[in-house]
């Protein structure tokens, strides 16, 4: 892990969307998508972060990149308040700094334009000085960056395979040549061997460029294989966080053991004598969450004071931080 500054700080971020009322005096309730997450994210490394569908990861990566608009706290980037800004025209020059990939490689390109100008798009819009020859010898050169031929700079699309066109995605994203790359999901719509691929493509640029990358996956090994440090997240707020190998091999929180558990092992002897902790009932509601630890009704610790108390995230380990009353 990078021991350069933090380059990323979020500071008690809480995303909240009110419900519809059904009748004028009922009181407004709302779905706690994000409630309460704080962490740093240092310079050249890769925060991975992982949880169940609905956990609130894709939220809080929305909010820190200005698609939803924070409810509370701070996204401070390179010393600047992000939730400061309102215009679309005040945050230009954070979206040359600050890009994206997204999970479904297929629907963030438009099928209509070749992926040649798909790649240039956030040059004509950022750099739009760049003469036409400048610009396709920055297209052609990341597309060579990322394993595309520029041969193919005048195809669509739907020409290409899911692995390919999440190359283009990432082509895209790079072009600008950003000190921050978020990815949400973005190996979750490919098979197996191509999650690799893609996987080794980020880590291989991110050494090559310098890059600073927010990583979002469900599968924990894909995580584990990319990334400096883990956060854990359940129902808008951080269970553990801590370095990638310490995390994976001594897990803290209840919560964190379950999604360990779960993951396949590689030796089927190990596979077959290991204990799978399933987790009992559903995830709670986020428009009503339970009170105390919002982990106790599925946890196996729990007890009358995870009832009344909610858990700050606290330090367990020299290297490794999280939120339970019992560790």
């Amino acid at each position: 892990m990078s021991t350069a500054e933090a380059l990323l700080t979020i500071e008690n971020l809480k995303v909240y969307f009110p419900l519809k009322k059904t009748w004028p005096w009922q009181q407004t309730r709302f779905v706690k998508a994000v409630d309460g997450v704080s962490f740093e994210v240092k310079k050249g490394e890769t925060l991975g972060i992982v949880g169940e569908s609905g956990c609130g990861k894709s939220t809080l990566i929305r909010a820190v990149v200005g698609l939803v608009g924070a409810t509370e706290g701070k996204v401070v980037w390179a010393g600047k308040d992000l939730t400061a800004l309102k215009s679309k025209k005040s945050w230009q020059p954070v979206r040359k700094e600050i890009q994206m990939i997204f999970q479904d490689p297929f629907a963030s390109l438009n099928p209509r334009i070749t992926i040649g100008n798909i790649i240039a798009e956030p040059l004509k819009v950022h750099e739009p000085h760049l003469s036409v020859s400048q610009r396709r010898e920055r297209v052609e050169q990341m597309m060579r960056m990322v394993g595309l031929s520029p041969k193919h700079i005048n195809r669509y699309s739907h020409q290409f395979s899911g692995g390919q066109c999440q190359r283009v995605g990432i082509a895209r994203a790079l072009i600008l040549k950003p000190s921050i790359l978020v990815c949400d999901e973005p190996v979750s719509a490919l098979d197996v061997s191509i999650q690799a691929q893609v996987v080794n493509l980020l880590k291989e640029l991110q050494q090559t460029l310098g890059l600073t990358i927010l990583f979002i996956a469900h599968n924990l090994s894909v995580v584990k294989h990319i990334s400096d440090r883990i956060m854990v997240m359940y129902l808008g707020n951080v269970m553990e966080v801590g370095e990638s190998k310490s995390l994976c091999d001594s897990p803290q929180h209840p919560y964190t053991k379950a999604l360990l558990s779960a993951v396949p092992l590689p030796d089927p002897a190990l596979e077959r004598n290991k204990q799978i902790q399933i987790l009992e009932g559903d995830l709670p509601s986020p428009i009503n969450p339970p009170s105390g630890c919002v982990f106790r009704t599925r946890c196996p610790l729990a007890d009358e004071i995870c009832v009344k108390e909610k858990p700050k995230l606290h330090e367990v380990t020299n290297d490794r931080k999280a939120a339970c009353i019992k560790i």
